[in-house]
């Protein structure tokens, strides 16, 4: 049963990154945060998923990794995973590249903070991304909360209700070109002189010198997408919700041909793999 996204969830604190080409993406076109992104599900999923939202990408959102940083056991957030996945907010992939010669695996997570159906991923995931709508009023209101609260981070960037009011459009532009928010509250408040005289004018003037340019289209990246709970890939029409048939219990159990050849892949990806990496999100 859905119940209320809890207020307190685990902040997350220098948690650690996975290896380069690991861990978690962030999906395109998200909706801008609130505070009930994930009221829709239960606590659980909720307190994680409110975690995964406020990690950078590239993070080891590993089972292993999760249960050193959050209250849970490992059982209980690899069934917490496959919970979010099939409520659509996030999806397992893998995608080959060549090392010194030498074919890899490469993994990721993509977390979405916006539920998306199985065809929004089927699309994303095959490389016809779907279009980013333009900034609507929620993002222009994100902006403005940014900028109202620059003089809590900052006292000499203190800025009134109208001023904040001028400026939102051009701190929504920052969003729209793929900025964060912590990306331009670093930009506003970075190497501020000694007295601020007009901090509206200053603020401006930052918010057009250092607008980020705008993201350069870039030639879609086909992935294969693997089952949540298994790691096993599947054609697109078998995973529902992320899970192929066996993981939703659509069968009774694996052959032991079919158990013979899932060891000699993970054999074989072990072999693969160097072994330095850690904390990979596999």
């Amino acid at each position: 049963m859905a119940t209320a996204q809890p207020s307190a969830a685990p902040r997350p604190s220098a948690h650690p990154k996975a290896n380069p080409g690991y861990g978690k993406k962030s999906a395109p076109g998200q909706e801008p945060r609130t505070g009930r992104d994930f009221a829709h599900l239960p606590v659980r999923e909720a307190s994680i998923a409110t975690y995964l939202d406020r990690l950078d990408d590239e993070a080891d959102i590993s089972i292993k990794t999760l249960a050193k940083h959050l209250p849970y056991g490992q059982c209980a957030i690899g069934t917490a995973l496959n919970n979010l996945s099939v409520a659509g907010h996030l999806r397992r992939v893998r995608r080959p590249v060549t090392v010194d010669g030498n074919p890899r695996w490469v993994w990721h997570t993509f977390f979405s903070r916006t539920a998306r159906d199985d065809a929004w991923w089927d699309a994303f995931l095959t490389g016809e991304v779907p279009p980013v709508a333009a900034p609507s009023q929620a993002a222009r209101s994100v902006a403005y909360d940014v900028l109202a609260r620059l003089g809590r981070i900052e006292p000499r960037l203190t800025l009134s209700a109208g001023e904040c009011g001028a400026l939102e459009e051009s701190a929504a532009q920052w969003f729209a070109r793929g900025a964060n928010e912590a990306q331009l509250v670093q930009a506003m408040t970075a190497g501020l002189p000694e007295h601020v005289a007009h901090a509206y004018g200053f603020v401006r003037a930052r918010l057009v010198a250092k607008l980020p340019p705008e993201p350069q289209p870039q030639p879609p990246t086909r992935y294969e997408v693997v089952c949540t709970a298994c790691a096993e890939p599947a054609a697109g029409a078998s995973l529902r919700g992320g899970l192929c048939e066996g993981c939703r219990g659509g069968r009774s159990g694996l052959t032991a041909d079919q158990v013979q050849a899932h060891v000699g892949r993970l054999r074989a990806a072990l072999r693969t793999r160097p072994r330095t990496q850690k904390g990979a999100d596999v």
